[in-house]
């Protein structure tokens, strides 16, 4: 599944204002995608955690489409290494566009993310464009 699917990130946040003060939530933004070599086996399967690009840069490589899940709003593939079948789920700026949506629909305070340190210029673009940031 996507590293943050909408749908779920909602019903935590939903849930998450009825027991403290939104203007002291903070949402996580995952600033990565992970990897996953199929079949996926519960309790022995592990992903490889891919930067966003990364990601992009795979499915150019294998020469597959992306495609958009509507209901998690995140974009995944499928590819093929080694006899192996992979699927990766990742952020684009589809899902951030979603996810920073949530801020002023639920009054948050904010937002950090996980992984900053994987450069993904058009999250920086889309962020900037969205909010007014303070430094």
């Amino acid at each position: 599944m996507a590293v943050a699917p909408i749908n779920k990130v909602r019903e935590v946040v939903d849930y998450a204002v009825t027991r403290i003060d939104p203007a002291k939530i903070d949402l996580g933004i995952p600033n990565y995608g992970y990897d996953w070599t199929l079949p996926y086996v519960r309790g022995s399967s592990a992903a490889r955690t891919i930067s966003n690009l990364e990601a992009v840069q795979i499915a150019i490589a294998a020469g597959v489409p992306i495609e958009f899940d509507e209901v998690a709003m995140s974009p995944f593939f499928h590819y093929e290494k080694d006899g192996l079948l992979h699927e990766v789920w990742f952020e684009d700026v589809r899902s951030y566009r979603e996810k920073f949506a949530l801020l002023p629909l639920y009054g948050l305070r904010g937002m950090g993310y996980w992984q900053i340190m994987r450069l993904f210029r058009p999250n920086w673009l889309l962020l900037a464009d969205t909010f007014q940031i303070i430094r």
